[in-house]
């Protein structure tokens, strides 16, 4: 007998981590990382990935796997998570998936086109274009073929605009196109999800004090090792929220407390765009809005079918 999968999303600091752990020692399940930052070994404090003593008891899977010079796509964590999620199944445990990325979410529940890879040749052309262009004719160029790609990809996410306009070069094919051609890696009846969205002004007290907690817990050090390697810029775990601040604190560019305050306010409009995207993309998922682990477990409980805890 298989289990049913349990998908948890969440903007930052909502606690979502905690519900999952408690989830899966109520459920005999496994945890499966969704948060992209959260992979790489590189941001164990910044991305705030589960300690050793959080993990002790229940398997997790996913987190700290990856190197921080090698980027994850969100096609390459369906690849990984999907057999683990299949395992996880086949032994009647519950795979619990847990995290903020919402395209991870989306490639579970609604598929992700198979686009086939492009040429290097045609990366470093469009990459040459951008930088000719600039962001906005070159979103405007995207979108008098692929309207859809460049109205869903955010301002400044100048890697997925890149992406778009490769496909397009490379295949003559709208990534939207490809993407409107998939099928969900989940079957629809073998999971049930929940988004948590706690009131904002709670949410970013909480994205404020985190941050604070991450500083004392030794962020800074961390950031220093970050840049010791020399890393491209534009790599996922070199754009993390407080890798860019603090690394301007140490380049003597800003004081720490200036430093630290920029972080917040750019954690709290990382949980503000996360509310956004759950509000615009889940919109059927059942919500809970509190952030207290216990009544949060309540209304974990309340939605959908019941779910019988391990013994």
């Amino acid at each position: 007998m298989t289990s049913q999968i349990l998908l948890i999303a969440g903007p930052t600091a909502s606690g979502k981590s905690a519900l999952a752990l408690r989830a899966a020692r109520a459920l005999d399940g496994e945890i499966v990382n969704a948060d992209a930052l959260q992979l790489y070994a590189d941001l164990r404090i910044l991305s705030a990935r589960p300690t050793d003593e959080e993990q002790a008891g229940v398997p997790h899977h996913l987190f700290g796997v990856a190197d921080g010079a090698d980027g994850w796509s969100v096609g390459r964590w369906l690849r990984a998570a999907s057999p683990l999620i299949a395992d996880i199944r086949a032994r009647g445990r519950t795979p619990v998936v847990v995290g903020g990325t919402g395209l991870y979410f989306k490639a579970l529940t609604e598929g992700l086109a198979d686009v086939p890879p492009t040429p290097a040749a045609v990366r470093q052309s469009v990459a040459g274009m951008y930088d000719t262009l600039g962001e906005d004719r070159f979103r405007a160029l995207l979108a008098s073929a692929d309207p859809d790609a460049a109205r869903r990809i955010e301002a400044g996410d100048r890697l997925r605009l890149q992406r778009a306009m490769e496909v397009l070069e490379a295949t003559g094919r709208p990534l939207s196109a490809w993407q409107a051609d998939t099928a969900p890696a989940l079957e629809p009846d073998a999971w049930r999800a929940v988004a948590i969205v706690p009131d904002r002004a709670n949410l970013y007290a909480r994205c404020d004090a985190r941050f604070d907690a991450m500083l004392a817990a030794g962020a800074l050090d961390e950031v220093r090792a970050l840049l010791a390697r020399g890393l491209a810029p534009l790599l996922p775990v070199m754009k993390a929220v407080g890798v860019r601040e603090l690394a301007a604190h140490l380049a003597g560019e800003i004081t720490l407390d200036q430093a630290a305050e920029l972080a917040r306010q750019e954690t709290r409009r990382y949980a503000k765009r996360q509310l956004t995207w759950l509000r615009n993309q889940t919109p059927d998922w059942p919500r809970i809005t509190e952030t207290d682990l216990e009544v949060a477990w309540r209304q974990f409980l309340a939605p959908g079918p019941a779910l019988t805890p391990a013994p």
